[in-house]
């Protein structure tokens, strides 16, 4: 499995959030990368707290999608797009992303407005770029009705009720930001992009062109944010240069790994020697199979540093998918270890040891994939492989058990149903694996029930 790679879980299995409403939810997955999330949490931590959550009960989920856009959508979940992540210049334009939408999960926007609408469930920063199709197209099934009955009173109060939330929001992360002490720049750069963006698509700024907007126009947005930014004790603060060259780092790689390899080397030339630039080449070349100039990119983002495990993993990640997993080992051995057996490394790691056909790496793999899905139950690649690890042990209850846990995360319900069957059929009775076999079935049985109700 890719260091970066697009998860097998979908949005609604992965967080149980309630839809994607943006778009269909099937048509969007996660992006899960070790280095990525563990960047945006420490981006998001201060703030967090600073809204009064708690760090370890917040979400920071990247979604493969090339818009500039974040919401939220119910729960203490922000999602924010990679061509979010592509389009900012600096961490500090993300924090001031996160701030604003960690003001409508403080606020309770995703859960509905006070007329009973279900056009909350996206709250999404870039509504404000568009008219009323948009507004159709992405706030439910209440403003659409609204609009095919031609209840324009009715939609005129939902998207004021909108924009009220907006408001809160911006004013919200604006304390958030404060609180922890991050300038507000960031903040207003980003802005800045976004009312670049109305003018490009040709949004008008007039008043009576705003009342069809779910979101505040962001020209006011900028003016009224200026005001409390430069007043604000951190306005002075220099960002954190540490934060923003991991930003750099997390940003070209995830260009690397989805842009088309042309467009990467065209972005990132060889001529560009930097950390950023290798990072992303890596990926162009790797893609292109070219895996001597993916190896050289890797050996020199390890020599500058060699204790750097997302380098490692990296250099893992393509001597085992250009069929070297022996090779592999001793780098995801020691990205493993380095960040004490983060899951998603870890798993790369077990894949590694299965991927040798050697009998004498496989009771390492199941150490190492137990551990992993210990950390991050909801992580199916890792259960797919643990699957394969006790199968050729011959414990095919486990086996079994380990098919359940991947197939209902990724939606295989009836798949999911069978596995869960003949785990619980042949574990022992009370058994820990026996009780979460029975779970596991439950899940799945209901799952497929709700299924034929919407049929």
């Amino acid at each position: 499995m890719a260091a970066l790679h697009r998860s097998l879980i979908r949005l609604i299995a992965i967080l149980a959030a309630a839809t994607l409403m943006a778009q269909p939810a099937m048509a969007q997955s996660v992006l899960r990368d070790a280095e990525t999330e563990a960047l945006l949490r420490d981006m998001a931590d201060p703030l967090v707290e600073a809204a009064g959550l708690r760090p370890g009960n917040v979400d920071i989920v990247l979604v493969n999608d090339p818009s500039i856009n974040a919401f939220v959508a119910g729960g203490q979940v922000v999602y924010i797009h990679s061509g979010l992540l592509n389009a900012a210049e600096s961490a500090n334009e993300v924090q001031g992303v996160i701030a604003h939408e960690l003001g409508h999960i403080v606020g309770g926007h995703a859960l509905g407005n006070p007329d009973g609408t279900r056009g909350a469930r996206n709250i999404s920063i870039l509504s404000l770029l568009v008219g009323i199709a948009a507004a159709v197209a992405g706030s439910g099934d209440a403003a659409m009705a609204a609009v095919m009955a031609g209840q324009q009173a009715a939609l005129g109060k939902y998207l004021a009720f909108s924009r009220a939330q907006e408001s809160s929001a911006d004013a919200a992360g604006a304390q958030y930001l404060s609180d922890a002490g991050i300038t507000g720049k960031g903040s207003l750069e980003f802005f800045g992009k976004l009312l670049n963006q109305e003018y490009r698509y040709g949004r008008s700024q007039s008043d009576e062109a705003g009342f069809y907007r779910t979101h505040p126009l962001s020209g006011d947005r900028i003016a009224r944010l200026r005001e409390v930014y430069e007043v604000d004790p951190a306005w002075d603060t220099p960002p954190d240069p540490e934060l923003q060259a991991r930003f750099e780092r997390v940003r070209a790689k995830l260009f690397g790994y989805l842009s088309e390899p042309v467009l990467t080397l065209k972005t990132y030339p060889p001529s560009d020697t930097s950390i950023p630039a290798r990072y992303a080449r890596a990926y162009a070349y790797h893609k292109e199979a070219k895996v001597d100039a993916s190896l050289a990119e890797t050996d020199a983002l390890v020599a500058s540093d060699p204790d750097n495990p997302y380098f490692l993993e990296l250099r893992g990640q393509v001597l085992l998918e250009s069929g070297r997993p022996a090779d592999a080992l001793p780098d995801l051995r020691q990205a493993t270890e380095l960040t004490r057996n983060e899951p998603l490394i870890a798993s790369l790691f077990g894949h590694a040891l299965i991927a040798t056909e050697n009998p004498d790496n496989f009771a390492e793999a199941e150490d190492v994939l137990r551990a992993a899905v210990a950390k991050d139950r909801l992580n199916p690649f890792a259960w797919y492989q643990l699957g394969v690890v006790y199968a050729a042990q011959g414990d095919m209850p486990r086996a079994h058990l380990a098919s359940a846990e991947q197939q209902v995360m990724t939606r295989r319900y009836i798949e999911a149903l069978r596995s869960a069957q003949l785990a619980e059929s042949a574990l022992p009775v009370g058994s820990a694996d026996w009780l979460r076999a029975q779970d596991v079935r439950m899940e799945a049985q209901a799952a497929l029930e709700r299924e034929r109700d919407k049929s």
